[in-house]
């Protein structure tokens, strides 16, 4: 898996989150399975096929959230105002549309638009990622294509 930036804050909830499904969900699972076992015979039993299912998907998101923290790179303020890195607050002017916004460029699971949180995964944040004061970054999108200027790095 490729390296994901996220905030130690973020890292320290889907370590939170995984301990939880490792022990609490998987427990409530089981009890489930037991309980389906308990009416007899598997092969027409509604409850054993739910739970089963249940304990796949389970198992699934456990296996993601251990890769997720497996190949997480804990972003620290670079305090650097030579480039954008994730954990850099930036402002930037869309030439297309003429108007400043500031973003601030988010790890895993932190972005939300509304705020101006870019995720580094986005195709906008990746266009963003190593850029530099005076740069011209150009994106398409469904509605068109967007022009931004990189005007100053915050931190």
């Amino acid at each position: 898996m490729k390296e994901v930036y996220i905030s130690k804050n973020q890292y320290e909830k889907l370590k939170q989150e995984l301990e939880r499904l490792k022990t609490e969900e998987r427990k409530k699972i089981a009890e489930r399975l037991k309980a389906a076992l308990s009416y007899g015979d598997i092969s027409e039993n509604a409850e054993y096929d739910e739970a089963t299912k249940a304990k796949e998907i389970l198992e699934r998101k456990i296996f993601e959230l251990e890769q997720i923290l497996k190949s997480a790179r804990i972003i620290k303020r670079s305090g650097s105002k030579l480039k954008i890195l994730p954990g850099t607050k930036f402002e930037v002017i869309n030439k297309t549309q003429n108007k400043k916004y500031i973003f601030s460029l988010v790890g895993f699971g932190e972005a939300n638009p509304s705020e101006g949180k870019i995720s580094t995964d986005s195709l906008l944040g990746k266009k963003f990622l190593n850029s530099k004061v005076g740069d011209t970054i150009e994106i398409e999108t469904p509605k068109g294509k967007f022009v931004y200027e990189i005007k100053k790095i915050f931190s």
